[in-house]
């Protein structure tokens, strides 16, 4: 449920508490007049959450998010009888509906490109280069987690859906200034371990299973991004949290980048071109089965009518 509160014009409150109150999806409407910056009345309701795409949309029609603005909250308790329980939670197989206003705007929420967002990702290569010296899959899991790549490649995939083209445009040169950096500040420190003789002998004998599992992109390669990237936007629709921690674990994109990085240092070309065909096959694939996983999940959802709550007409 979720609890939202709207500064209104004062000629357009009527028409909106007229909707509000038609719609069977609202429930404890309270309309004040007299609300100070912006002037206008404030409209506050309780909104189930499958019943709240249209009603949003609604408020966006008649302006409302230009006016002032449109503030929700997440209720995450209320009391009710335990009969009614289930209808005041209406779901699908299981699953509560998606609020898209509130997933979108986590989204570009997230995808804020600041200096954190760059030493992340610098961090996270550095990780992975240790990973890949000492053979440590542990260290390879540990910097695909701290990588903060994802919430840029599903704002890219966001952008494409909804024809955003400045989102778009910010997320991949993001993407790329970010990759950029943390492969050049890996390299520099590869570099400084060959030079100070501190590579493991394993390594340097050739034997690096940890390598050669990122650096060989392959059909299984394919089918993780594929099945990472459709998980990763249910996760986020659904709000399945511990499913999108998976995701973070099982794409190879900050490994890709720290092995082309150590690959450099260490002259070793082949797999320094294979690790970077690595990274562009799965951020390509990221983006793109994104983008269509979000369109399939407006179009799976708009499909669902909910059942009546109770003391609705009908």
């Amino acid at each position: 449920m979720l609890r939202v509160s709207v500064v209104s014009p004062p000629e357009t409150t009527e028409q909106l508490a007229d909707y509000l109150v038609a719609d069977p999806g609202v429930i404890n409407l309270v309309v004040r007049s007299g609300a100070r910056r912006p002037q206008g009345d404030s409209v506050q309701f309780d909104l189930m959450n499958a019943y709240a795409n249209p009603v949003l949309s609604r408020l966006r029609d008649l302006g409302l998010e230009d006016y002032g603005s449109v503030i929700l909250e997440e209720v995450d308790a209320a009391l009710v009888d335990r009969p009614e329980r289930s209808r005041w939670r209406p779901t699908r197989h299981g699953d509560m509906a998606p609020v898209w206003a509130l997933t979108e705007e986590r989204i570009r929420a997230d995808a804020a490109y600041s200096p954190s967002f760059f030493a992340l990702l610098a961090f996270a290569g550095l990780i992975g280069a240790c990973g890949i010296l000492t053979n440590s899959q542990i260290l390879i899991v540990g910097a695909m987690v701290i990588g903060p790549e994802y919430s840029a490649i599903v704002a890219v995939a966001l952008g494409l859906e909804t024809r955003d083209w400045r989102a778009v445009a910010r997320g991949l040169q993001a993407l790329l200034a970010g990759f950029v950096f943390a492969i050049v500040v890996t390299l520099i420190f590869a570099a400084c371990i060959r030079g100070a003789g501190q590579a493991p002998q394993l390594f340097l004998a050739g034997i690096r299973p940890v390598s050669d599992l990122i650096n060989a992109p392959n059909i299984y390669s394919v089918v993780v991004a594929v099945v990472a990237g459709m998980v990763g936007i249910v996760s986020l629709t659904l709000a399945k949290v511990g499913a999108l921690v998976g995701v973070f674990i099982s794409i190879t994109t900050i490994p890709a980048a720290a092995d082309a990085a150590v690959s450099a240092a260490f002259g070793s070309w082949s797999e320094c071109v294979g690790s970077i065909e690595q990274l562009i096959l799965n951020v390509g694939l990221l983006i793109i089965v994104g983008a269509l996983a979000i369109r399939a999940q407006r179009a799976l959802w708009r499909s669902w009518k909910p059942p009546s709550p109770p003391g609705s007409p009908g």
